[in-house]
């Protein structure tokens, strides 16, 4: 069950686990070879970079170099024991942070050190997690430009913001030529806030938003006006009884491959999001209002098997009638991307908008109502 939240104080937030407790260490500094420092990690033992932050970038290449040279295969299992075997050793390689501040020469000021560790001026935390609190805080510090967006958007720690935005001109451009009523909508799942930002800007007089994510909420109460949207703690409608002239979704697009937690839950879905979100959006929605779902081609192009679950549920459960779907081809790929190219000239993504099913449609002239409109943008 999820609960109204109107204080950050009322929240506990997710950040890398600090280390206060006495453990030994090996110092490391870059006038050693780093191969003794990856032997160390291998064989399960705590390093500790002593002398300045790039040694343990350093250390970092040699345990990807010697892992890379151990692997024998490019199987997906190979692979999979890779990333293990990296993670686990890379764990236990240490940076010290004294009085909220990285203890070697030539580091970077990480902002979230203070405000996640409040408590805590003298601690450890593993060289991976600071690189991912960094990078975290020059783009929280930097800030996103959001195509229809009029605020820039600072996306707190541990939240999900997009990287490409075809879904979100898709978004706006339904919320430019929506006609219906603006009392109330509702943001399933709000992330760093975009969603629940254009709804509040195009009009709509209560937003309502959910996270099971404490850090998204969080990030929406330290902003100056976040009085406008409504939060909720909680899994999809996070047990509000909200009824919402809009329902919006923006779901992670990829079926879940393995157990995943953390922010990896906004990139996979696991089989019962899709059928527990439908469920519980017929329940919430006013009557005439509208569920809009963005979402893309990505997984079908991955596996030829994939069942496209807004398709699904439209041909299977007829709970919704489909009244528009847009579609947009996403930009070339960058050269350093990782996804197959094979893949992203194929890709688009997917703005569907549906409304409840009438029981049953009185006349010819309804059903010419109910017949849904494919464009392409």
């Amino acid at each position: 069950m999820g609960r109204l939240i109107e204080n950050s104080d009322d929240l506990t937030i997710n950040r890398p686990k600090p280390l206060v407790e006495d453990i030994p260490v090996l110092e490391y500094s870059k006038n050693i070879d780093p191969k003794y420092a990856v032997e160390a990690l291998l064989e399960g033992n705590h390093v500790l970079i002593a002398d300045q932050f790039s040694s343990g970038v350093a250390v970092l290449e040699a345990l990807k170099k010697q892992l890379s040279k151990k692997s024998t295969s490019d199987t997906f299992q190979s692979q999979r024991n890779y990333r293990d075997t990296f993670r686990s050793a890379a764990q236990l390689l240490l940076i010290e942070i004294s009085d909220h501040q990285l203890h070697v020469r030539k580091a970077p000021e990480i902002g979230w050190i203070k405000i996640l560790y409040p408590e805590l001026p003298d601690f450890f935390l593993p060289f991976t997690d600071v690189q991912g609190l960094n990078s975290s805080w020059q783009w929280y510090q930097k800030g996103i430009r959001i195509p229809g967006l009029k605020q820039t958007l600072h996306p707190f720690y541990g939240t999900y913001f997009p990287t490409r935005f075809e879904h979100i001109e898709l978004f706006v451009n339904y919320l430019k030529n929506y006609p219906g009523k603006k009392d109330n909508a509702f943001d399933v799942g709000i992330g760093s806030g975009i969603l629940s930002k254009l709804l509040h800007q195009f009009g709509f007089k209560g937003v309502h938003a959910s996270d099971i994510n404490p850090n998204a909420l969080i990030g929406i109460l330290k902003e100056n006006h976040s009085h406008s949207v409504n939060l909720y703690l909680g899994d999809l409608f996070a047990g509000s009884e909200v009824k919402s002239d809009v329902i919006a979704f923006n779901p992670p697009w990829i079926p879940l491959p393995k157990e995943v937690s953390g922010i990896d839950l906004a990139i996979y879905y696991d089989k019962d999001l899709f059928p527990r979100f439908f469920e519980e959006a017929h329940k919430h929605l006013n009557p005439e209002g509208q569920v809009v779902l963005l979402f893309s081609n990505l997984a079908g192009l991955m596996d030829p098997n994939f069942v496209h679950p807004i398709e699904w549920e439209l041909k299977h459960q007829k709970r919704f009638t489909l009244v528009k779907k847009t579609t947009k081809k996403v930009a070339a790929a960058s050269s350093k991307t990782k996804r197959k190219a094979v893949w992203r000239d194929h890709e688009f993504v997917e703005c569907w908008v549906l409304t409840s099913t009438p029981l049953r449609l009185c006349c010819s002239s309804c059903a010419s109502i109910q017949s849904p409109i494919v464009q392409k943008v």
